[in-house]
């Protein structure tokens, strides 16, 4: 393929590009985007976090859950100027009442060999979270929410590391 050639297909592709994102925009399209809302609903209003206890990452106390993991997902809902609302339950349990529209984020000692691949969206694994003792932990959201879970991610890579 001559200098030429590569010039244009790359010329091509820009413009393909940008005519792309031109009519995504005049659409209200944006990538990534949450189909149900989550991220701007939770933003200034509330979380609703599902956790299963896992020493020393979620502890179930009385009045509310506590530990490392619950910390972290108190740090971010405040980064979302949210409240916390905390449910203690069983993982399955917790899944559940996510596809149901119950719960937005669920988290605690789940690894990234999670069996919720299917039924939920899941974040890169983050080692270095208090506790973890060198286990990949990740959190789940719903299915299609990619923009709350974006931001989950960018919290977590400042706060967590991967």
């Amino acid at each position: 393929m001559s200098v030429s050639q590569r010039r244009h297909r790359g010329l091509v592709a820009a413009t393909v590009t940008a005519t792309l994102a031109l009519l995504l925009s005049g659409c209200g399209v944006s990538i990534p985007s949450d189909p149900d809302g989550t991220l701007e609903t939770v933003r200034g209003g509330e979380l609703r976090v599902g956790v299963s206890p896992d020493l020393p990452l979620v502890e179930d106390a009385e009045d509310r859950p506590s530990g490392s993991v619950v910390d972290l997902v108190d740090d971010f809902a405040s980064s979302l100027d949210a409240d916390t609302d905390w449910t203690v339950a069983t993982e399955e349990t917790l899944v559940r009442m996510m596809e149901e529209g119950d719960l937005d984020l669920i988290a605690g000692g789940i690894t990234s060999d999670t069996p919720w691949l299917d039924r939920a969206g899941v974040t890169r694994g983050y080692t270095g979270i208090d506790g973890a003792e060198g286990r990949e932990i990740v959190m789940l959201v719903p299915l299609g929410e990619n923009a709350f879970l974006s931001a989950l991610e960018r919290f977590l890579d400042e706060e967590a590391g991967t």
